[in-house]
């Protein structure tokens, strides 16, 4: 089974190649690499991808090159996050650590759906109350 790892701090000016070639000399063979580019500037986001083959690979490269200076920049490695079913479905499928999504709907239970929203309780309770009045009539 492969296993993703997270690369973090990586410089600006760096492309997947030499990426590669970082990992290939300290681990061996890799099964991809990949940096995270912006799509106005083409440079490095700060950070990419490396697959390796086994949780044991996984582990020795966090070993060795976790906080290696590589270009002035200490790298960051850790194990990536699974991709969340949420994120396929939005299409945002990176697998850096989650933060909150602003954009994202709250989901509510069924006790909170049924209760009213407090800013409107008070007009609600009007409008309940005149209608009652209304069928009585």
């Amino acid at each position: 089974m492969s296993i993703r790892l997270y690369i973090g701090n990586l410089p600006k000016e760096l492309d997947r190649d030499e990426l590669a070639a970082l990992f290939t000399a300290e681990v061996g063979e890799l099964t991809s690499t990949k940096v995270v580019t912006d799509r106005k500037t083409g440079k490095c986001r700060g950070f990419g991808f490396v697959t390796v083959e086994t949780d044991e690979q996984a582990d020795q490269v966090i070993a060795k090159l976790n906080g290696h200076v590589f270009k002035d920049n200490a790298l960051k490695i850790e194990k990536a996050l699974p991709k969340s079913k949420e994120a396929n479905n939005q299409g945002a499928g990176n697998n850096t650590p989650r933060r909150g999504n602003k954009n994202k709907s709250r989901s509510y239970t069924q006790a909170e759906a049924a209760q009213p929203d407090p800013r409107w309780a008070d007009e609600l309770e009007k409008l309940k109350e005149m209608l009652f009045a209304q069928t009585q009539s």
